[in-house]
């Protein structure tokens, strides 16, 4: 009995020492990855912020991450955070830029099919600010609106209470869009089937088979849709020319 009551003695004591001698390891912040990166340490703010976006996406990660990988000449990495950030920001002007720069270091060119104005003007609105952009825009307008209603029923003037009256009814309607817009593009996040091709070359095939004829090259940094996976190991994809064709998963990075 007491040998028993001694070894458990000495397995707390041994369990207590390496507790109290266990050197804690700092999760890295962004402001030492912005240092590193500052310090053209691009390999070790590459690892830093993706060990940072393993604890919570943000675009400004992604960003910088895209910025680290194209100063290492990484261009095919580059554009695939670019992308990640644009679609959690759309609207930022900095982020579209970049990925236009790194697409145009590409090798293909593959031109999209014209759309109607007011499709391409509608987009851009949706576009204009993220979904925490159009939540704050959302409080606001039902804020003011509320304040419009206010005046309406209690102010004696007949002048400020049309202006309360229309007031409210704009600042409703700005709410309605607003929470409109945040679901698409909430949705278009969520529902996101665009993918970066990682290989230096590869051709979609007609049916999904090895041997299978070639409807098209590609070559690396090109962005896919995909508009099939059911078949394992597989992805049917179309570009934005509109050509469709069958690769291997291996082939591309999902964004």
């Amino acid at each position: 009995m007491e040998n028993k009551m001694k070894h458990y003695i000495i397995q707390i004591f041994l369990l207590f020492t390496c507790w109290f001698f266990a050197i804690p390891v700092e999760a890295v912040t962004k402001a030492e990855a912005d240092k590193a990166y500052q310090e053209k340490k691009y390999q070790q703010a590459i690892k830093d912020y993706e060990s940072l976006l393993h604890s919570g996406v943000s675009a400004s990660l992604y960003y910088n991450l895209g910025n680290a990988y194209y100063r290492t000449g990484n261009i095919t990495k580059a554009i695939l955070n670019y992308e990640r950030a644009a679609l959690l920001e759309p609207g930022n002007s900095d982020i579209r830029f970049n990925l236009q720069f790194a697409r145009s270091k590409t090798i293909d060119r593959f031109s999209e099919p014209d759309e109607m104005f007011f499709i391409t003007w509608y987009k851009a609105i949706v576009n204009f600010t993220s979904v925490d952009g159009w939540a704050t825009f959302s409080i606001i307008t039902i804020t003011l609106a509320l304040i419009g209603f206010l005046v309406y029923l209690f102010v004696n003037r007949i002048a400020l209470r049309k202006v309360g009256f229309f007031v409210s009814l704009v600042c409703l309607l700005l709410f309605v869009l607003s929470i409109l817009f945040a679901i698409q593009q909430k949705m278009a996040f969520e529902n996101r089937n665009g993918a970066i091709i990682i290989v230096p070359t590869v051709s979609l095939k007609k049916t999904p088979v090895k041997n299978s004829v070639d409807v098209v090259v590609v070559h690396e940094g090109t962005k896919v849709n995909i508009i099939d996976r059911g078949i394992r190991g597989w992805y049917n994809v179309r570009l934005s020319d509109g050509h469709e064709g069958w690769l291997s998963v291996s082939n591309v990075e999902r964004i």
